[in-house]
């Protein structure tokens, strides 16, 4: 699965100037860009559903010029929500009255569909009076054209032209100007690390694809061309390193978990199925632990206790604060 939150959050708290000099170049010239400090994260309960939600991003910006100060909220939503709009003005609620700073919403819309342009505003009326009317900047990538940003000396529109609107037949020419722009921009290697990992990881091509990418690769400059292969080079070799580093690890945790098993046959007897399972399922640090505690084992109920303390612990760590 795609943590897509967590790549647009990383993509933008890094690029976030040049996030707002290219949708928003009004905001840009009246924010004190210094001044640009991200949140803790916020959280928010939801008393009617009892589930918890975190702000994306939240930015407190200071006006150019003046002392005063107000927060930049950005949402990124994946996929189309019907009542997303009153979330959002829960979050600016909620915002303004933990900070009493004004707040500049924004959403930035990722899904690949519906297409149609998504609410911008929540409102709470009757017929005879409006008590309310909120509204919300959006950035609807699936409206965009990617044509209008490949020239645009821009970071954050070298990635986000990989979640723009294109037909199927586009992929692999979108991929080569997200690289050729990327290229051109003179950012470190850790940025570009960022950015082509997150162009990469929406734009991946089949072999059939990788073909026509190659050709188009050939059509651009020499010297922009050499950029680019760098940049992809660099990219396949950091996957085949994880690769590597993940086999090994996963070769390491059979290698356990057979040695395991074994132990426990020995131990408690044969074991159902379902037992057999939870123990598979184990992470390498689990299966060392179980190791350990296996020479205390005399019947397989002390086995089904083990794996229900385990499971209760993991349950507590991932409820705790530090887990959040």
């Amino acid at each position: 699965m795609i943590d897509h939150d967590r790549l647009f959050k990383e993509l933008l708290s890094t690029f976030f100037v040049e996030f707002l000099e290219l949708f928003f170049p009004d905001v840009s010239e009246y924010v004190e860009r210094d001044s640009l400090v991200p949140m803790d994260k916020e959280l928010f309960t939801d008393v009617t559903s009892g589930e918890r939600y975190e702000a994306d991003l939240v930015m407190r910006a200071q006006f150019r010029g003046q002392s005063s100060q107000f927060l930049v909220h950005v949402e990124h939503q994946s996929s189309s929500q019907s009542d997303f709009n009153r979330r959002m003005f829960r979050y600016f609620a909620r915002l303004h009255e933990t900070h009493a700073l004004p707040v500049y919403p924004i959403v930035i819309f990722s899904q690949d569909s519906p297409r149609r342009p998504e609410p911008d505003s929540y409102r709470v009326e009757f017929s005879d009076f409006l008590v309310l009317e909120f509204h919300y900047r959006v950035i609807q990538l699936n409206r965009l054209q990617w044509q209008d940003f490949v020239n645009l000396p821009n970071p954050v529109a070298s990635a986000l032209m990989a979640k723009m609107q294109m037909e199927p037949q586009e992929r692999p020419v979108v991929k080569v100007e997200c690289l050729r722009l990327l290229a051109s921009l003179g950012l470190n290697p850790a940025q570009i690390q960022l950015i082509s990992g997150f162009i990469d990881t929406y734009l991946k091509l089949s072999q059939t694809e990788q073909v026509r990418f190659q050709a188009e690769l050939d059509r651009i400059e020499p010297a922009r061309q050499e950029e680019v292969m760098q940049i992809v080079t660099s990219w396949m070799e950091e996957g085949l390193q994880r690769g590597r580093q993940e086999g090994l690890e996963e070769g390491r945790r059979q290698e356990a978990l057979s040695l395991v098993l074994r132990q426990l046959a020995r131990r408690v007897g044969e074991m159902e199925p379902e037992l057999q399972e939870q123990i598979q399922a184990l992470a390498i640090a689990q299966i060392e632990d179980l190791g350990e505690a296996l020479l205390d084992f005399s019947t397989k109920a002390d086995l089904e206790a083990w794996l229900e303390d385990c499971a209760s612990r993991l349950e507590s760590s991932s409820d705790s604060p530090d887990s959040e």
